[in-house]
């Protein structure tokens, strides 16, 4: 189960209807090229699939060149402001994790006199040079020489006396640094105040990312934007010299499609015309027309299926010259052409006729028969008629019944073959299926359309 507007979507390519009220299918120009273009063959076919490849290459460039067109004052400001960025970082020229390292110059720089200070009053209490009493490494020292006296007396405490020796070592060393860090603390306020100088430019970038990390990245994508941003003159320039060449390729292409199509367009006239002499309309033609119209996915041509219904008549477009049951025949005509060129059933699974017969009888009601009967070798024919000479040549026949039932009237279809189709058949000659004389018209028209 589909929505119903899903089927009718979908309907056209699954199956077309002729009816007395709508000759769904060939009746737009646009069916009516592409019925022209599958009978030309596969070598037209192919050649319009190279032109509509073409085509739409033609339209992915048209677009291309016109955004770029269109973007061109957006893109001339955009890559300004690159410039202006890439510009202003290249002047700054930061290096990477420069901030922190001035974070720390400036952390040591204004903070001299409390550094000096914690220093010092460390050293002093490490240092035995200091001033004081029992400064550390005083008391380390007595601490050792008091292990070592007794440390042959115990090797546990052998080795709590060589710990007190790495102890003395690294206080010994500590201090020393810290000497070291108090001699070479200096103040320098000029070294301070460019330090202040240098990281407040840094933080001048952050309109391109909070960090020297990301800022660096930006340029770098920045730089490849802006090289696109530049190309995009030369790149609208190459364009329109793709496009012209493209364009004289598809005009060429169009006129050789135009070409194929004008000689279809003959053999496919004479072909309908030809079977149209069978289907009582012994006088009509069907005459192809072929015009010049604007370029499309589908080449530069026009196409009109027209009908001159009978001699001296003027062609008019299809649909409009002819009656209903005129028109149920010519689209048969056209169906049947196109199905000897082995065509339109490749597309199409099933065709419904809708009383195709109407207004024709005796020779021509076989004729209608017989060509249904050819088109069906190639494709699924569904018939709905009243003519025996036509329901004769179906492979199968189904009756419509419709009979009162207690709920109201009831519709049946069922198949009826031997003896039975012969019943129904004389029943549609003559009204009577069991007339001696209906019965055997009915055989003679079963042998007929089995030879």
């Amino acid at each position: 189960a589909v929505p119903a507007a899903v089927l009718a979507g979908i309907a056209d390519e699954l199956a077309t209807v002729h009816g007395q009220a709508d000759q769904q299918r060939l009746k737009a120009p646009s069916r009516q090229r592409a019925a022209l273009d599958d009978f030309a063959g596969p070598t037209h076919l192919g050649a319009l699939v190279k032109y509509r490849q073409a085509w739409q290459q033609l339209a992915a460039l048209r677009a291309e060149a016109a955004d770029l067109s269109a973007r061109t004052t957006e893109r001339a400001r955009e890559a300004e402001l690159l410039r202006l960025g890439l510009a202003e970082i290249e002047r700054v020229d930061p290096q990477p994790g420069e901030d922190a390292r001035l974070t720390a110059v400036i952390g040591r720089l204004g903070n001299v006199e409390t550094l000096r200070v914690a220093a010092t009053t460390a050293y002093e209490a490490l240092s035995s040079e200091a001033a004081g009493a029992s400064p550390a490494l005083d008391l380390l020292h007595a601490a050792e020489r008091a292990l070592d006296g007794a440390a042959t007396e115990d090797p546990s405490l052998a080795a709590l006396a060589t710990r007190a020796k790495e102890a003395t070592y690294l206080v010994s060393d500590l201090a020393v640094e810290l000497s070291g860090y108090v001699d070479g603390l200096e103040a320098d306020p000029h070294e301070l105040e460019a330090s202040h100088q240098r990281l407040a430019e840094l933080r001048g970038l952050r309109a391109y990312g909070q960090t020297l990390e990301e800022v660096l990245a930006w340029a770098s994508t920045a730089g490849l934007r802006l090289l696109d941003l530049d190309d995009g003159g030369g790149r609208l320039t190459a364009l329109g010299e793709q496009i012209a060449a493209l364009e004289q390729d598809l005009t060429a292409r169009a006129d050789a499609l135009s070409a194929t199509r004008r000689r279809a367009a003959e053999a496919l006239g004479r072909a309908v015309t030809a079977e149209l002499q069978g289907l009582a309309m012994s006088e009509a033609r069907l005459s192809v027309v072929i015009e010049p119209a604007e370029p499309s996915v589908s080449g530069s041509d026009a196409v009109s299926f027209n009908l001159i219904p009978h001699r001296n008549a003027p062609p008019r477009p299809l649909g409009k010259g002819a009656s209903g049951g005129e028109l149920s025949r010519v689209m048969l005509a056209i169906e049947v052409a196109l199905a000897e060129a082995g065509t339109t059933t490749e597309h199409l699974p099933t065709f419904v006729f809708d009383e195709v017969d109407a207004g024709v009888g005796g020779k021509a009601a076989v004729e209608v028969g017989r060509r249904l009967a050819k088109l069906a070798q190639r494709t699924q024919v569904i018939v709905v008629t009243h003519l025996a000479q036509v329901a004769a040549f179906a492979d199968r026949q189904l009756v419509v019944t419709k009979a009162a039932g207690p709920d109201g009237a009831v519709t049946g279809v069922e198949v009826v073959d031997g003896e039975r189709r012969t019943a129904e058949l004389a029943r549609m000659l003559s009204g009577q299926e069991d007339s001696a004389a209906a019965l055997e018209h009915a055989r003679e028209l079963l042998a007929t359309s089995q030879a």
